[in-house]
């Protein structure tokens, strides 16, 4: 018959060659296996042409000593079963074995190496004792093996050739033996699919993957490195276990997503190229972990749009909203970060997820925008400059969130008209009104508070006014305390020397001009203390400072009044 070795390292001696053997009966008639350490979990056995990757220490029976050691040699044993690749003691003790089993082997002579031994290392008629663990287990017709752990609800689209994922790992041997895991640096294992640069088994095991599925996948040594195995943690035809989490998906050729979420109300104006936009936003990945929130700054995100202060693909999905509309934008690395990501808060070549709601937006020429909401029948008299007029209001963001109410104070504000009292847009919202009339005025921020807010009021804030006009009085223009509604008499001495007596004493003064106002000839300062301003008035058209005005005094004043007026004409 023809003798066959064992293991590669038991052959150097070998020569094949014809022995007439004569066979004596002996203590052992075939093998026996001793399985004393066996998985509790054994998905695949040892079958006939399976290969298989195993530990073993080979002793003999006699005596117990050491003839070779696959551990002293640091490589594992490396064969094909049931095709007489190895002795026939072995073929038949290692089948049905399981990935991690522990056999105690035992072979007769004539299933070993017979009567005549092998190499000056096994002696004639020795029966051997093989100690095995199974490390590894593949058939040549062997794919790669997917099972999924895990698998979101929602999937709208799964890995496909050419597609670039990111995705996290732990990687093993088929025995449990740790190789490598991208968990433990925290950055994923970025790479093209179906382009060469993955092992077969790996591109084949990603395929149809869905961003936040786990699976194990199986990977038979052709279908991984083969021969050579890799680096000193993964041997020569060694089958690998991978448990995948996808985290992310895109195409070089994908555009952004934009889905709206929320259509806003009553959308009268979009924005546009140019537009500043104040909106607030949630950031995530494709697997929806966070990376950055406006609402946990309790700040929105400001910007312009359009003009490259945000990412491209940002700028592009900021136009065409409404205020108060919600979307959730998909953005590609290659509209976003690209490559290079952000120091410690972008990764590399990271699809980005944007849930926007959009609060404001303006153009810096924007005017202020009214609506009258509530007109009285009867209007004969409307708001202007220097006019003191009291009204009521609410003052409220565009997305609804009040921030002031003249219904919170004891008594509505009073301001006199175009004395910069009020913000400059609604100083002009509230010209033009009757008393009793209502309106919804908007205020851009150039027109408001700018750029800087104020306190309550967000930086950039385009506001929202609800106003009614409670009461006005006409004012005089400033620098004035008296103005006339039409033309003074003439001449004006004899008409404020009420009794005659061509002397005019302050009682009598204020009595001429409060007759004045109340015949709506003239009208004083609204806002001051009559008195006060009739009392200034007296002052300075007594000259002498007598107590009493004379017509020559009051020709003097005239007289000044005229030559001033010519002086600051030239």
């Amino acid at each position: 018959r023809f003798p066959t070795c064992p293991h590669l390292s038991l052959f150097l001696l070998c020569c094949v060659f014809v022995i007439v053997v004569k066979c004596d009966s002996g203590p052992l008639i075939d093998v026996v296996v001793d399985r004393y350490d066996i998985p509790s979990v054994c998905p695949r056995e040892v079958g006939t042409e399976d290969f298989v990757r195993y530990h073993f220490n080979g002793t003999f029976f006699e005596g117990g000593k050491k003839f070779d050691s696959s551990h002293d040699r640091g490589n594992a044993f490396i064969s094909q079963v049931g095709l007489g690749r190895m002795i026939t003691g072995m073929d038949r003790g290692i089948m049905g074995m399981c990935v991690n089993e522990r056999r105690k082997i035992t072979i007769p002579p004539h299933l070993a190496y017979g009567s005549i031994g092998t190499g000056g290392v096994i002696p004639p008629d020795a029966v051997l004792v093989f100690d095995i663990l199974l490390l590894d287990i593949w058939s040549s017709d062997d794919k790669v093996q997917i099972s999924t752990i895990s698998k979101p609800e929602k999937c709208k689209r799964t890995v496909e050739a050419s597609d670039y994922v990111r995705y996290h790992y732990n990687g093993s041997l088929l025995s449990g033996t740790y190789i490598d895991t991208s968990f433990s640096s925290n950055k994923t294992y970025d790479t093209y699919v179906g382009k060469g640069d993955l092992i077969q088994g790996m591109e084949e095991g990603l395929l149809g993957m869905c961003v936040g599925e786990r699976r194990i996948v199986v990977v038979p040594p052709f279908l991984g490195y083969g021969e050579k195995g890799y680096g000193t943690k993964i041997p020569p035809q060694a089958t690998l276990v991978f448990e995948v989490l996808l985290v992310d998906l895109f195409n070089t050729n994908d555009d952004m997503e934009v889905v709206i979420t929320r259509l806003a109300k009553n959308c009268t104006r979009k924005t546009v190229k140019g537009d500043y936009i104040r909106y607030h936003y949630n950031g995530t990945f494709l697997d929806g972990s966070a990376f950055d929130s406006s609402y946990k700054r309790n700040s929105t995100y400001n910007t312009y749009i359009g003009m490259g202060y945000v990412i491209l693909g940002m700028d592009r999905a900021l136009q065409g909203l409404c205020i108060g509309e919600r979307r959730r934008v998909v953005v590609p690395p290659h509209l976003a970060y690209g490559e290079q990501g952000v120091e410690d808060l972008i990764p590399s070549s990271a699809v980005l997820v944007f849930d926007i709601d959009v609060i404001d937006f303006h153009n810096p020429k924007d005017p202020i925008e009214i609506k009258v909401t509530h007109k009285p029948k009867e209007c004969n008299m409307t708001s202007e400059g220097d006019d003191m007029i009291q009204y009521r209001y609410n003052c409220s963001l565009m997305d609804g969130t009040l921030l002031y109410s003249s219904d919170h104070y004891d008594s509505a504000p009073i301001t006199t008209l175009g004395a910069n009292k009020v913000i400059l847009g609604l100083d002009d919202g509230l010209k033009g009104m009757c008393v009793g009339e209502k309106r919804e005025v908007i205020v851009p921020p150039h027109l408001g508070h700018g750029e800087n807010g104020a306190s309550g009021v967000p930086k950039s804030a385009v506001l929202f006014f609800e106003l009614e006009l409670l009461s006005l009085s006409k004012g005089v223009p400033d620098g004035y305390m008296f103005v006339w509604l039409g033309d003074s008499p003439d001449p004006l001495f004899p008409a404020m020397d009420l009794n005659g007596d061509h002397e005019v004493p302050l009682e009598e003064f204020s009595a001429f001009i409060m007759i004045q106002v109340s015949e709506l000839k003239g009208r004083l300062r609204p806002g001051m203390d009559a008195s006060v301003i009739i009392k200034d008035m007296f002052d300075n058209q007594d000259r002498d400072k007598d107590g009493k005005i004379v017509l020559d005094e009051l020709k003097l004043k005239a007289e000044e009044d005229s030559d001033k007026a010519r002086h600051e004409e030239l």
